[in-house]
């Protein structure tokens, strides 16, 4: 079993908080969510989660302007530099306060960083390697509270910054003689956006308010101009009022002219709207504009946005998109496509205003994901979550493509029949639902007699019976899939029954509970209990082996029990208790290795081969164990966002006093988003208006059935961590001499990878051939899992054509195998890229080989037999007789073949 598992991507999620931004061409959109951020690609229908993570809640994103940079800052100011080519970290900076905004320069030479009531300007990170990435160019003072919003002017000459003290600030890049610093009033509320005209010192600003202001400068861009420093120009004012008195007093006549000084650039205000002067509309959220149409978009906390045309205030386009408020708008480089982010809902949409049409919708659960399922060919996943909604995602693409929302309570269990075709879920609604996958409705709606909320969920291999169990009334009600008719209701638990599963071999069930019993239901023997098994502690979670030769149940004491189904005895435990490392949540008045007595694994799940398995529970880790030898093998840290709670096993000494922590002091309410401290007692989330830290934990766990990926739905999303999560990158395209020299220095150096990559960089049939057959029979399988994903379609392609005309034929065939085994899984979520490699016809070939060599072998093994045994010279002589008629009857035979038929018409 292979623990080489690297994070994949995350889906569940598709904004969180901050910003959003367009990249170069235009056809992506980079989202932040949480700690990390996801790039959507617009035009292929992609999603993909950057490797890369912040230590808190991502608050706003640097893009420079080629596209190749991007600076993530998270809520306490610390700021991490990507390679978006690489996928890599490249520099790690930390401004030491919250930042508000972080805007690049158009030709990418400086960025503004805006922190309290100061902007400061760096030099870009560039092509030459530095020691200090990040150097201040720059500090600007001027706002008195904090700084909102950036806008750059297209020349890189100056910047103006918005602030909450209701002014704008225009400061130049460099020393300008005429313009140092301008400050601009006229609002009466909070700045919310600050925009330059194209080409032009122009400027709008929008406030909170709903109020627009529109700035006319008494200067071009051209004319500002480089001159003598500010001290130095009030020395000569002095000097020159200081002549100007002295020829007063001697009263002369021929008094020299002064020199003119420098005009300073000046503002005034040309025009101001306002949009709500009608009282419909509320607080402006968000704002963004396009400097070439003048269109300016404007988003508000009801969900409306509108579009308006510039300078006029012509209003173009209106519409409402959610009753949430719109957290961040941006535009594409050409202001077709509009892209909008809903915090409140997870919700990230692209609208193209000309054809009125989206381009792009997507929305996450926006409460707790609690279940999860991979469909039987894992393709998709299903996933059910704490607000009601059954979503499926496709796992090449990593998009929703439906969302079922006929559920009214929080989903408790997601699962596939064995077509794929079926989607069930059961609630605490009391309700099991099933989906159709291909008219995309609600088919079949289960109940039982009284109401009950449903805890589990179940469907056997035939996909023919459904079971659910409830916990507020210990049973177990079974269903028929064709008719949704209630065929049974188990009933024997004396607690809630906490999770279910059907043998994968036979027409078993099992069902765990609280009251410290596992039972197994007889499907085809009216519904008996097989047998009862009992627990140390209260049942939690159950998974059968996929061979169904073994059971393994969690309990509350943190121990993992296994079990033979057919004896009835248990095989082996697990104590895990300490793997799970519980953290201690800042409310907790006891440590977090008290109360980590408490607290066990709550889903397992078996990997396809049965050798391991995946642990998860109240914390941030995952455990997978080697069944056989009843060890930890490896820990997989899910999440490192410390904007979670419970994420670290001590508390901050600096946050406690000698009246407790800090974090038990409620200081929010003023701000309009509700109080910090969550209810008494709530664990699934608080339906008040209330917010808070959310406790990180793994709630469902799932293994591929491919087995190269496995997924855990938890508190930052449904992480998906796979084998396959290499790069479609050559790092051989680099400036190196591929010659056929080269080729066989690698290979006599056994470096067979590079060798092959080379080789194929050359396309020469006879090298590729030489290359392929100097690599050794034990090292292919090394190789093929080494080959960057390039050159796996090529290689393919080549075996392929081999196959047919090489002597070697096992030899390719087990590339073949090593190819297909390791990568058939991208290659067949790129199918439609990928044509048909090995012909059919290929197989008649070997086949009928196999055939005859197997007759021959089993006649020379006979004949040997024979002959080595004694015997008379009566049996020789007639062995002799009948071998020569043998050979004479198969030459005549060779004869008939081999000599050609004419027909003479």
């Amino acid at each position: 079993m292979k623990f080489a598992y690297k994070f994949s991507n995350l889906l569940g999620a598709v904004y969180r908080h901050g910003n959003l931004s367009f990249s170069k061409d235009g056809n992506s959109v980079i989202s932040p969510v949480g700690n990390r951020i996801s790039i959507f690609d617009l035009k292929n229908n992609k999603s993909e989660t950057l490797p890369v993570s912040t230590n808190k809640n991502i608050a706003c994103v640097g893009l420079s302007p080629d596209g190749n940079l991007a600076i993530l800052v998270d809520e306490d100011g610390a700021a991490v530099l990507v390679s978006l080519i690489t996928r890599a970290v490249l520099y790690h900076h930390h401004f030491h306060k919250p930042v508000g905004s972080i805007r690049f320069s158009p030709d990418g030479r400086k960025f503004v960083v805006t922190k309290e009531n100061v902007a400061l300007m760096y030099h870009a990170p560039g092509k030459i390697r530095e020691f200090n990435t990040f150097a201040l160019d720059k500090s600007y003072f001027g706002p008195y509270d904090e700084t909102t919003c950036i806008d750059w002017t297209d020349d890189s000459k100056c910047f103006a910054v918005g602030s909450k003290d209701m002014t704008t600030w225009v400061f130049g890049a460099e020393r300008w003689a005429n313009l140092l610093y301008y400050s601009l009033g006229g609002h009466k509320d909070i700045i919310v956006g600050c925009f330059f005209e194209k080409d032009s010192l122009n400027l709008y600003t929008v406030s909170r308010d709903g109020t627009l202001c529109v700035w006319e400068s008494d200067t071009e861009l051209d004319g500002l101009r480089k001159g003598p420093k500010y001290s130095e120009r009030k020395k000569m004012a002095e000097e020159r009022k200081r002549r100007a008195e002295e020829e007063v007093v001697r009263g002369s006549a021929d008094t020299p002219k002064e020199v003119e000084g420098i005009r300073n650039v000046r503002y005034k205000q040309k025009s101001k709207h306002f949009f709500n002067k009608e009282g419909d509309f509320n607080n402006l959220t968000a704002v963004a504009f396009h400097k070439r149409t003048h269109i300016l978009v404007t988003g508000f906390a009801s969900g409306a946005f509108y579009l308006h045309e510039l300078p006029e205030f012509d209003l173009v386009h209106s519409l409402s998109i959610s009753d949430q408020r719109i957290s961040t708008i941006a535009l594409n480089p050409t202001g077709d496509w509009i892209g909008f982010g809903c915090s409140g809902l997870g919700q990230l949409l692209v609208w193209e205003w000309q054809s009125e049409s989206y381009v792009f919708k997507q929305q996450g659960h926006f409460n707790n994901m609690a279940s999860l399922a991979y469909s039987p060919d894992g393709q998709y996943l299903a996933t059910g979550g704490d607000d009601g909604k059954v979503k499926v995602w496709n796992c090449s693409s990593g998009l929703c493509f439906v969302t079922f929302k006929e559920h009214t309570s929080s989903i408790t269990g997601v699962a596939f029949t064995s077509s794929g075709l079926v989607v069930l879920s059961a609630s605490l609604d009391g309700t099991v639902r099933a989906f159709d996958l291909h008219r995309y409705r609600n088919f079949r709606t289960m109940t039982s007699p009284q109401p009950t909320q449903f805890s589990s969920l179940a469907v056997d291999l035939s996909g023919d019976l459904v079971c659910a169990g409830a916990q507020d009334s210990f049973e177990i009600f079974l269903w028929s899939m064709q008719t949704g008719r209630l065929l049974e209701v188990l009933s024997g638990h004396e607690g809630p029954v906490s999770c279910l599963c059907f043998s994968p071999v036979q027409s078993v069930l099992v069902s765990v509970s609280w009251d410290k019993t596992v039972r197994l239901w007889d499907m085809l023997d009216s519904w008996q209990t097989k047998e009862v098994l009992r627990l140390n502690s209260d049942g939690l979670a159950v998974a059968y082996r996929p061979d169904g030769q073994e059971l393994a149940v969690a309990t509350l004491d943190g121990e993992i029990t296994f079990w033979s189904p057919q004896a009835a005895t248990q095989t082996g435990s697990i104590v895990g208790r300490h793997d799970l490392q519980i953290g201690r949540k800042e409310t907790e008045k006891i440590t977090a290795k008290q109360s980590a007595k408490g607290k066990a694994f709550t889903c397992l799940c078996y990997s396809a081969d049965g050798e391991s398995m995946l642990a998860g529970g109240h914390s941030k880790f995952v455990c997978i164990y080697n069944i056989k030898e009843q060890i930890l093998m490896k820990k997989f840290e899910i999440s490192c966002n410390m904007s979670l709670d419970a994420m670290e096993e001590f508390l901050d000494r600096r946050k406690m006093t000698e009246f407790g922590s800090l974090a038990l002091v409620d200081e929010g309410a003023g701000d309009g988003d509700g109080v910090e401290l969550r209810l008494p007692g709530v664990r699934r989330g608080d339906m008040s208006s209330r917010h808070f830290k959310p406790e990180i934990r793994v709630t469902s766990l799932h293994f591929s059935p491919t087995g190269r990926s496995w997924a855990a739905a938890s508190t930052e999303g449904l992480l998906v961590y796979s084998l396959d999560t290499s790069l479609v990158f050559d790092p051989y395209d680099l400036d190196m001499d591929v010659t056929p020299v080269s080729v066989r220095h690698q290979l006599k150096k056994k470096e067979w990878t590079s060798a092959i990559v080379l080789a194929f960089r050359l396309n020469e049939t006879s090298l590729i051939r030489e290359v392929l057959e100097s690599v050794p029979y034990n090292q292919t399988e090394l190789v093929s899992s080494s080959l960057p994903d390039v050159y796996v379609e090529k290689l393919l392609d080549f075996v392929a054509s081999s196959l047919e005309k090489s002597r070697h034929l096992q030899f390719y065939l087990t590339w073949a195998q090593n190819l297909l085994t390791l990568h058939g899984q991208k290659l067949k979520s790129r199918s439609d890229e990928t044509r048909v490699y090995i012909s059919p016809n290929l197989f008649s070939l070997p086949l009928a080989s196999c055939d005859w060599n197997i007759y021959t072998i089993r006649y020379t093994a006979a004949l040997a037999k024979q002959r080595g045994m004694k015997r008379t010279a009566t049996d020789c002589l007639v062995d002799e007789e009948v071998d020569e008629a043998e050979v004479m009857d198969s030459e005549d035979e060779e004869e008939d073949m081999s000599d050609p038929v004419i027909v003479e018409s």
